[in-house]
């Protein structure tokens, strides 16, 4: 399986890079991935233009979960249930999108089969990038009954 990474805008505090680099250091001992970073979004471009760019780079076969506030609000053993459940299916890639600061648009809501809410609280895209990975990397070894979960 392999994880493909749609967020808009880059990571630019240096603590929140190397967090990030972190995790995906860890996570890569489970599956391969690829970030792809959207640009943000101009004032006077819409969020279907911006939506239009992050759909441009889904791969017509992947699975998309969407990071959505509206999405479903799993616990870590649940997400790594889901994950292993996507594994069973025999899911090539899965693409996880983290939308600009207004959201994302309708067709990018539409193209996602899964979505995918980090919690009730707001974080900064960078904090909801490396909570993303750790999620993931956490996920994982709890699949796999590594003690970094306890």
């Amino acid at each position: 399986m392999k994880f493909h990474f749609i967020w808009v805008g880059k990571t630019k505090n240096k603590h929140w890079r190397a967090l990030q680099e972190n995790y995906l250091q860890r996570l890569s001992h489970f599956v391969k991935y690829s970030i792809t970073e959207i640009k943000d979004k101009a004032k006077h471009e819409s969020l279907e233009i911006e939506g239009n760019r992050i759909l441009q780079k889904v791969n017509p076969n992947s699975f998309v979960c969407l990071l959505d506030v509206k999405g479903r609000s799993l616990g870590s053993r649940k997400l790594a249930k889901e994950v292993e459940k996507w594994q069973i299916r025999g899911l090539k890639e899965i693409t996880f999108i983290i939308g600009g600061f207004e959201g994302v648009s309708s067709a990018v809501v539409k193209r996602a089969n899964f979505s995918l809410s980090l919690s009730v609280l707001t974080f900064t895209h960078e904090m909801a990038r490396v909570i993303l990975i750790e999620q993931l990397y956490r996920a994982y070894s709890i699949i796999k009954g590594y003690p970094y979960q306890k």
